[in-house]
């Protein structure tokens, strides 16, 4: 089993490299429109945008940005597949232009061009990134009518292009019940509000032209490819930044196409395929020790489970758990002009679920932690 990873260094509003409805998933974090860390990155794509914040006119340089970003939304429904889904990350501003303090709601402007370029929206998930400072309070604190309440939240926006995805050959089937989600991850995962995974700060070289990275985490990637997507399949972020979505892809055992405006980031994202083996297979080690874990709690709590997963010989909770399998990597290697391909093994690892908790919370912390404090940075 191998995928590939290209990256592309160039403007996502013409994609024309990539060919129509052959992406299975776009995950992504645009730039945020009206954060002032990206005033100079909108003002280049549209000189119009810098005159507008000068003149103090908040509202027009924000549909200014904003038509920006529909170009690549053209683009992404361009190249998605009849029944795919574009996964945005994207957070609402707070700014004071001149006199006028007010909330501009990136994410309600990005869904309304979604919808009228053929999108269906689907509900959508609240991911709660709070902030535990006690000067997080915006306004005139104690004295009604000149406070204003937190924005500790950020959206991700679920859309899909056509109708709902069919597996109609037996091969695509097993691939999907392969790429299947454990029960617990299920009930987690697809709830509305996400408040288990933290925002990621990232150190970037002196030499880099954006001095702070908006990247999201990549618990947060990882999730998303994992809900919407199956093994296999082409995952597209235009907006790749230091290459989160490259990384998640490729330890999820699908292909990838990163867009990235910024050359300067090849620096940053290039160097993640000398950590990608070791990170991804502890990742995906911590991903199985975690339910073997849950399952001694469920087991002591409950009845003994009716379902044995095939390939791992751990108990499962439903039958379609039974064939969940983790391809671990085996090697990662690089070709011309930014390509990655990386080989992955078809056989399941050696377990031994019948260990104590204390036992796989030890294995756990000794590989995964040392494993994922190498790549971090990187990601």
């Amino acid at each position: 089993m191998k995928t590939t990873h290209n990256i592309l260094f160039q403007d996502a509003r013409n994609l024309r490299e990539i060919p129509s409805e052959s992406v299975d998933l776009v995950v992504t974090s645009p730039p945020y429109p009206m954060i002032e860390m990206w005033d100079e990155m909108f003002s280049h794509q549209n000189p119009e945008i810098q005159k507008a914040l000068v003149r103090g006119d908040g509202k027009q340089a924000y549909a200014l940005m904003h038509e920006v970003l529909d170009a690549v939304w053209s683009e992404v429904f361009r190249v998605l597949k009849e029944g795919r889904f574009a996964c945005i990350n994207i957070g609402d501003a707070t700014r004071k232009v001149q006199d006028d303090f007010c909330l501009y709601p990136n994410h309600a402007r990005i869904l309304n061009y979604l919808l009228s370029i053929g999108f269906s929206a689907l509900p959508d998930i609240l991911w709660r990134k709070q902030a535990n400072t006690p000067n997080k309070f915006m306004g005139s604190g104690m004295l009604p009518a000149g406070a204003y309440v937190t924005l500790e939240h950020e959206y991700i926006l679920i859309v899909r292009k056509g109708s709902k995805r069919e597996f109609r050959t037996e091969d695509e089937k097993q691939n999907r019940r392969e790429s299947a989600l454990f029960w617990e991850e299920r009930n987690i995962w697809y709830s509305d509000v996400w408040t288990d995974i933290k925002g990621t700060g990232q150190k970037l070289p002196k030499a880099m032209s954006r001095l702070r990275s908006a990247a999201f985490p990549f618990d947060l990637v990882y999730r998303l490819i994992n809900m919407y997507s199956v093994k296999g399949d082409v995952i597209l972020d235009p907006f790749l930044g230091t290459g989160t979505t490259t990384a998640a892809a490729m330890t999820s055992g699908r292909n990838s196409i990163g867009v990235e405006i910024d050359e300067n980031l090849q620096q940053v994202i290039c160097p993640i395929v000398h950590h990608i083996v070791d990170f991804s297979n502890a990742y995906l080690q911590d991903r199985l020790l975690r339910h073997f874990e849950f399952i001694e709690s469920r087991i002591q709590t409950s009845k003994p489970l009716k379902y044995t997963n095939k390939h791992y010989a751990c108990p499962v909770v439903t039958s379609q758990e039974q064939f969940i399998f983790f391809n671990s990597l085996k090697e990662v290697r690089t070709r011309e002009n930014n390509i990655f391909e990386v080989v992955y093994s078809t056989k399941p690892q050696a377990w031994n679920f019948d260990q104590s908790p204390e036992t796989l919370v030890r294995k756990k912390e000794k590989s995964y932690t040392k494993s994922f404090q190498l790549i971090r940075c990187q990601l």
